[in-house]
This record gives structure tokens, C-alpha cells and sequence, in this order.
């Protein structure tokens, strides 16, 4: 089973980080928040083992999953992620970041500020006992981790359900071309029968409840840790007395 499939991983996991350079290149105004989401997100590569054999098992370089749980092409693959899954929503809507004033940190709703970040991480380790395949104690945590965010912080909430979107479908295009370019991969690299079997095309739904938790904390994750919002859209001139043409106008004369 290894021999043809030996680096598929790691052409799959390249192609994401791909997308995320030619985004960096074009996108000069989401290059910090990429840099930040990619190198915080990074680490969580490491948590490889409790996925390898129990819920995937990919042969990797050097035999590395196979060997020890880990490998390299999780780190790549999730810097990429990271990176992208933060800012697909400002890419798509053009949106812009300006920081949280002062007197906003102070609302009642803040002093919930580091909960709301760290639940995720609480949530997995009090899932992970129930020995459920630990895919699913992963998207509850993320799924927990978006709503925490959204009680903490009412207007991350357009970004955070519209992030989900987008990198769900995002992610459901990598899968599809992972089976595109390696037939057969998928069903000999998960552990298909412990898992639910529903399948889309092939990708098990796990995969995209994956997507779609990922895209909902993520999206806003930069935001929240770094106290930005989006910026409200600048007012359009649309003529009408008292735009800011006419003030401006008014203010000339």
C-alpha cells in the first residue's frame, strides 16, 4: 500500500501551502495576519499522533507516521491552513481590520476574553477519554471554540459563519482533487470503518465537519486574540442631501 501512495501527503499538503504563498503574494494587506494565524496554528501539527492509526494513517517521509505518529507534512499542512483559514472571509469581501478601541475591551462581555480563546483546548482533552474516534472530540472543540467567540464577541459573528462556509468549500475542493489525483487513497488511508461511512464524492463527511469547524474558529481567531474588528464599510455618496459630498461642500462654502 505505501509504495504508490508514498508521497501523496506530501504533494497534498504542498498544494495547500501553495495556495497560501500565491495569497500572501497578492494580498500585501492580509500578509500579517497570515504570517500570525500560520505560525500559531503551526504547532498543532504536533498533535498528529492522536489521529495516526486511529483515524487516518498516511505514509508519510521517512516513514515518520508510521514510525513515531508524526511527521512533517502536518506541520505544513497546518501552517497552510492556518493562514488561509483566517483570512478567506477579508479576501472574498474586501474587508478591512481596525483595532478594538479601548473603552469596547472594557465591556462586560471581555472579562470572558481568554475562556473564550482557550476553550477549545479545554473541550478536547474532557472529549478525548469518551474514546470516541478523535476526529469528532476534534470538531466539537472547534465548534465550541466558534461559539465561545461569538458570545465574546457579537461581531465576529457574520465573519465567523461565513468563514465556515468558505473554507468548508475551500477544503472540499482539496479533497475532491486529493481523490482526483490518488484513486483509491482515501479508502486505504482512513480507517474508513471507524468511522461513520457517509461519504460525498468519496470525502468522508468527517472531512468536511473537519472544514467546517475549522473554518468557523479559525476565521475569526486573529480578530479575537488580537483585538481587531472588521472596519465598517466607508459611507457612499449617493448624492442625497447631507452626503458627505454635500457636507463637504457645505463645509467650502
Amino acid at each position: 500500500m505505501v509504495e504508490p501512495y508514498r508521497y501523496v501527503w506530501l504533494v497534498w499538503a504542498s498544494a495547500f501551502l501553495t495556495v497560501w504563498a500565491l495569497l500572501y503574494a497578492l494580498f500585501p494587506r492580509q500578509r500579517r495576519a497570515m504570517r500570525w494565524a500560520s505560525l500559531y496554528t503551526t504547532p498543532f501539527g504536533l498533535a498528529e499522533p492522536l489521529f495516526v492509526p486511529a483515524y487516518w494513517n498516511p505514509p508519510s517521509l521517512f516513514d515518520l507516521a508510521q514510525r513515531t505518529g508524526f511527521d512533517l507534512e502536518s506541520l505544513i499542512f497546518c501552517f497552510a491552513i492556518g493562514g488561509v483559514g483566517s483570512v478567506l472571509y477579508n479576501i472574498v469581501t474586501g474587508a478591512r481590520l481596525e483595532a478594538v478601541s479601548a473603552a469596547q475591551r472594557h465591556h462586560h462581555r471581555h472579562r470572558w476574553h481568554r475562556a473564550a480563546l482557550l476553550t477549545p483546548f479545554v473541550v478536547l482533552p474532557v472529549l478525548l477519554p469518551l474514546r470516541w474516534n478523535p476526529i469528532y472530540p476534534a470538531m466539537l472543540a472547534l465548534g465550541a471554540g466558534a461559539l465561545a467567540t461569538v458570545t465574546c464577541r457579537p461581531d465576529l459573528t457574520l465573519k465567523t459563519l461565513a468563514g465556515a462556509v468558505l473554507f468548508f468549500g475551500y477544503y472540499f475542493v482539496f479533497m475532491l482533487a486529493l481523490d482526483a489525483f490518488a484513486p483509491g487513497y482515501i479508502g486505504q488511508v482512513w480507517n474508513l470503518p471507524a468511522l461513520s461511512g457517509l461519504r460525498v464524492l468519496e470525502v468522508p463527511v468527517e472531512e468536511l465537519g473537519f472544514g467546517l469547524a475549522f473554518g468557523a474558529y479559525w476565521a475569526g481567531v486573529y480578530e479575537h486574540i488580537r483585538w481587531q474588528r472588521v472596519a465598517a464599510p466607508p459611507a457612499r455618496d449617493d448624492g442625497r442631501p447631507g452626503g458627505p459630498a454635500c457636507t463637504a461642500r457645505t463645509a467650502q462654502s
